[in-house]
């Protein structure tokens, strides 16, 4: 065994890792449909997707912490005469299940996309379920907020957003494939990339700071919806 191959064999992990993500997204849009069409954020069929999501959770990790076992140890043999890969197994094998000794059910909970999906399924359900009983007062303030909330063109491409994204920093939204591309394209450069939001102070925007919004995806196919019906 090589320290090259052991390296491609983690890269193909990460690209594992990466589908993973996608399919907690997808179990959370499913979610929202179900929510949507059923009018309850608690029925059997959410109960059994949240399962699905802390499964992908633990696999998640899992990934995580064989990952994290593997970097730790080839560094330590990367210096090493060659006859220490032959125990790299076992060392990696050891580290892997110290790490996992260490995960409960509540990092499980703690995940960022269970979180996200317990999170978009209950924003989604309050926004579905709300009624005009509130007086005009009321229901012109809340009018403004969603307005001025309820952005759908994102700044960059100055066209509706396809699959939003969130910026955990600066709270402003663009659009995942022309956001990421951008990122990526400044850093090519060496530069950063500043929030394109007018007024926005957030002068380094980072891939890691994004985060799907399921519940603003959906409006803005719902919004979609309804302009092809009228």
């Amino acid at each position: 065994m090589s320290l090259s191959s052991v390296q491609s064999t983690l890269s193909t992990l990460k690209s594992c890792q990466t589908d993973v993500g996608g399919c907690m997204d997808m179990v959370s849009d499913v979610a929202l449909g179900i929510v949507e069409a059923q009018g309850t954020a608690d029925c059997p069929a959410l109960n059994k997707l949240e399962e699905m999501m802390l499964e992908c959770s633990r696999l998640d990790i899992e990934i995580n912490c064989f990952v994290e076992s593997v970097d730790e140890m080839t560094a330590q043999v990367r210096h090493e005469p060659p006859d220490a890969m032959v125990k790299l197994k076992d060392s990696v094998r050891n580290r892997y299940n110290e790490l996992m000794a260490g995960v409960s059910d509540v990092d499980l909970q703690r995940h960022s996309k269970v979180v996200a999906f317990k999170d978009s399924v209950s924003k989604f359900y309050n926004q579905a379920s709300q009624t005009p009983t509130e007086n005009a007062e009321d229901l012109d303030e809340d009018i403004a907020v969603t307005q001025s909330q309820t952005n759908f063109i994102c700044p960059l491409t100055q066209v509706e957003m396809v699959n939003p994204v969130r910026n955990k920093k600066c709270q402003h939204y663009y659009d995942q494939e022309a956001v990421l591309e951008m990122i990526q394209r400044r850093h090519r450069n060496k530069k950063k990339f500043r929030c394109p939001k007018v007024g926005c102070g957030n002068t380094d925007v980072q891939q890691s700071d994004l985060e799907l919004d399921l519940v603003m995806r959906r409006m803005i196919q719902n919004q979609k919806r309804q302009s092809g019906k009228s």
